[in-house]
């Protein structure tokens, strides 16, 4: 089952399980390991940058205790993103290498046309304009599905007229699981769900939760899928989407299942 135009293989924060997190060369080397999109997330520096980084602080990837909100972008280049990182195979170390926090900016300029799911992670739904116009800035808005775990921040980036594409909200999500999809039209206006396979007690993987999103025309993308089998097993039932921290592995299972 090889990987068609519809169906994204999405690098989770890059080839994370061989380089560090969130940086140019984890992306870069996703995409060489056949993935054919990238996930990634966003914090605001407090001159105004959107950066890319998972946490709101540097102390797991760069050994550095300071919330990003509190820095400069300057402050937040001088990190080294690969002191805390630890390969899944036991590589190198990838301290000293280089290896910074890019800005959403660069991403954009290094990968351009490449789908980008895009997490913003603070519940500041005040930033959503900068955030749109920075995209709209790139003429990125077809590429680029705008999604956070904030209810508030996807609301305000859909008022602010975003044109391209929103991930559902958790409220959405919750209503695609508890709804047939005949009660759904009008209550939901993203065009991923962006799920796990389970979460709690719900399972999100299921023949019915998939109907659901193919009825309404959604694309259903999980995350974080590193086991090779659970993720043929996915796309087998119609996922439209997989996120892995290994695209290699993953994509090689895809590839030679027929």
């Amino acid at each position: 089952m090889g990987t068609d135009l519809g169906f994204r293989l999405y690098a989770h924060r890059g080839a994370s399980a061989h380089l560090p997190e969130n940086t140019l060369a984890a992306f870069a080397r996703g995409l060489a390991d056949g993935a054919n999109a990238l996930e990634l997330d966003l914090h605001r520096t407090r001159d105004g940058h959107f950066v890319v980084c998972h946490d709101p602080d540097g102390r797991r990837m760069a050994g550095v205790p300071d919330r990003i909100s509190g820095l400069t972008l300057a402050e937040v280049k001088g990190w080294d993103a690969g002191r805390g990182f630890v390969a899944a195979d036991g590589g190198r170390s990838e301290v000293g290498r280089g290896h910074t926090v890019p800005t959403f900016a660069e991403v954009l300029e290094a990968f351009p046309g490449v789908p980008l799911s895009v997490d913003l992670k603070p519940d500041a739904p005040w930033v959503a304009p900068e955030l749109v116009e920075l995209v709209a800035r790139h003429g990125a808005e077809r590429s680029v599905t705008l999604a956070s775990f904030s209810d508030r921040v996807v609301a305000a980036v859909r008022a602010c007229g975003y044109p391209g594409p929103t991930a559902l909200t958790r409220r959405e999500v919750g209503l695609l699981w508890l709804l047939p999809a005949s009660l759904l039209r009008g209550l939901i206006f993203g065009v991923a769900a962006h799920v796990p396979p389970r979460t709690h007690r719900l399972r999100l993987d299921t023949d019915a939760f998939l109907s659901r999103c193919r009825r309404l025309g959604l694309r259903t993308e999980y995350w974080t899928v590193n086991d090779p089998e659970v993720a043929l097993a996915l796309v087998r039932r119609g996922a439209t989407g997989i996120m892995t921290d290994d695209p290699a592995r993953i994509a090689a299972r895809l590839q030679g299942s027929g």
